[in-house]
């Protein structure tokens, strides 16, 4: 009987986890791709615009491991995304009243600290609902959904920004916002299990501990996809957004339909890669899958330097939906895998967040005064360079990563 209740309860957690993942993913984005677009139009340079992106993200960064750990150690982990949530809509209507240069950077800085708990608050949720052993699978479906409201809602920007202005586009992420916050109440909360959701051993009791921090750093295939996705988003955090400053400056139609249609290219890709790379991860691992990931944005960085213009956005749209979408399903599930047991798995999932997100915050204001300075199309043939030192790394220490995985 209680097997079956659970069953039920699984049920009638895993759907709205699923809406939880459709709407959060125009919040996660909110109107990041959009932001360089508004500032760029009310007299902001690419400089300046990569910088106050960058100082939100390194603020993100800061607050990745503490976040992990708190979601690790709460048995409230809906109510952080809703907080997380509420959070960004304030910054988001913050940047549509004033375009002040230190108040766009508060908003970011507070966007991307409510951010840093939401990706370790679903893997747990994710993780307290299915367990260890259906954690791939959910995981693989969690991304589909995420990436298919991204592709809604990066639709719906586009459109509504054309024609009704960018201040629509805004009204559109806190109406996301909300159903985000109505989605994760919706999930049962006797349906998490708080220790496995923490990644603690099957069958531990409620006096079992989980182990000392110390196993974070004793993990070498942890320290090594931490730095292999260092390396990669220090190129891809600034592709997008660059991007779309670069077609900007080229008069590429109308902008805000123009980053639309990036965003909803690659996260159309990455509805397919996501249910791929969970397809490969069960049958030989995460390593391929991750190192496909990896070369995929040379490749985009090459195209893009050659080709700013509505041709140009789809094979490089459809590389960074490759590249993305594979990670989004292999990043976690390699994370939870190689830290199973130890009752760290959020931390840990921080902790690669935090590096990768070093790379990230860093990218746009390299990728922004390097296009200042000599050009868009020498900036991103560096920034996809970038990427042959996860490359690099994945090769070298093959031996190691393929037994992690």
């Amino acid at each position: 009987m209680d097997k079956q209740k659970a069953g039920i309860s699984n049920q009638q957690a895993i759907r709205p986890l699923q809406s939880l993942n459709f709407f959060m993913a125009d919040l996660q984005a909110g109107v990041g791709p959009f932001l360089g677009i508004f500032l760029l139009a009310h007299g902001w340079k690419s400089g300046l615009i990569g910088s106050v992106m960058t100082i939100g993200g390194v603020a993100g960064m800061l607050m990745t491991i503490p976040a992990g750990a708190l979601i690790d150690a709460t048995k409230r982990k809906r109510f952080y995304v809703v907080i997380a949530a509420v959070f960004t809509i304030i910054a988001s209507c913050i940047i549509l009243i004033t375009q002040n240069f230190w108040l766009v950077s508060i908003s970011q800085v507070a966007t991307a600290i409510a951010g840093s708990a939401i990706g370790p608050a679903i893997i747990g949720i994710t993780l307290g609902i299915v367990k260890q052993k259906g954690f791939n699978r959910q995981n693989g479906h969690n991304q589909a959904y995420n990436h298919a409201g991204n592709v809604v809602g990066s639709a719906l920007s586009g459109y509504l920004g054309f024609k009704f202005g960018m201040p629509a586009i805004f009204v559109l992420s806190a109406v996301f916002g909300l159903l985000s916050i109505l989605s994760v109440l919706l999930i049962p909360a006797k349906a998490i299990d708080d220790r496995a959701a923490r990644g603690m051993k099957e069958g531990s009791k409620a006096g079992d501990k989980a182990s000392g921090f110390k196993v974070l750093l004793q993990s070498k295939p942890l320290l090594i996809l931490a730095g292999a996705l260092a390396f990669f988003h220090l190129g891809n955090g600034a592709m997008l957004p660059l991007y779309g400053l670069a077609a900007a400056s080229n008069h590429q139609g109308n902008s805000s339909m123009f980053v639309a249609m990036t965003i909803v290219i690659a996260q159309v890709v990455m509805i397919g890669t996501s249910l791929l790379a969970m397809r490969m991860a069960e049958k030989s691992g995460y390593w391929l899958v991750l190192l496909i990931s990896f070369v995929a944005l040379p490749l985009r960085g090459f195209i893009a330097a050659h080709l700013i213009s509505h041709t140009g956005i789809y094979p490089v749209q459809m590389l960074d939906g490759i590249g993305a979408g594979l990670q989004s399903v292999a990043v976690p599930g390699l994370v939870a895998h190689i830290l199973s047991g130890t009752g760290r798995v959020n931390i840990g999932q921080g902790v690669v967040m935090t590096i990768q997100g070093l790379g990230a915050s860093l990218s746009p204001a390299i990728g922004g005064w390097i296009a200042e300075s000599i050009g868009y199309s020498p900036a991103f043939m560096i920034l996809g360079s970038f990427a042959i030192g996860s490359i690099i790394l994945w090769l070298v220490f093959a031996r190691i990563l393929k037994e992690a995985c």
